[in-house]
């Protein structure tokens, strides 16, 4: 009789599971069609979006995402992106928060540096470093 029951259980609990099979929404599965005319002129661009910590200083210009860390082609935008950023700098060295719209190139395989470049074609927004992020050392003589 434990047995029968024991069968009886286990059938009903296996019928009681559902199937849960997931139906997607047409609009979520499919995938993004990058020659799609329904993309803004924007996302034609080739331009890529960054945001990150930028610095210039002694004729180099860095851009420091989450992900990598890129040379900055020194050219008018960028130093019109100096300029801006030089009113939330205490220091000449101190980084600076800002979101842009760039090229980003592959640095030529005969030149030293960072991996990749970016040549700034559009600032978004300038603002100043989270001063608890900055993790710099600064050594004074008394």
């Amino acid at each position: 009789m434990k047995k029968l029951a024991v069968l009886f259980i286990s059938f009903i609990v296996l019928v009681a599971c559902k199937n849960d099979t997931k139906t997607e929404d047409a609009s979520t599965s499919k995938p993004i069609d990058v020659d799609s005319p329904n993309r803004t002129e924007k996302q034609n661009d080739g331009l890529t979006l960054l945001k990150g910590e930028f610095v210039y200083f002694a004729d180099a210009a860095v851009l420091q995402t989450h992900r990598e860390v890129y040379a900055v082609v020194i050219d008018e935008k960028m130093h019109e992106l100096d300029k801006m950023a030089k009113k939330y700098k205490k220091e000449a060295t101190d980084y600076v928060t800002v979101a842009i719209r760039g090229k980003i190139t592959p640095k030529p395989e005969n030149e030293e540096g960072w991996d990749f470049r970016v040549a700034i074609k559009e600032i978004m927004e300038v603002a100043p470093s989270n001063p608890e992020s900055n993790n710099v050392v600064k050594l004074e003589s008394k």
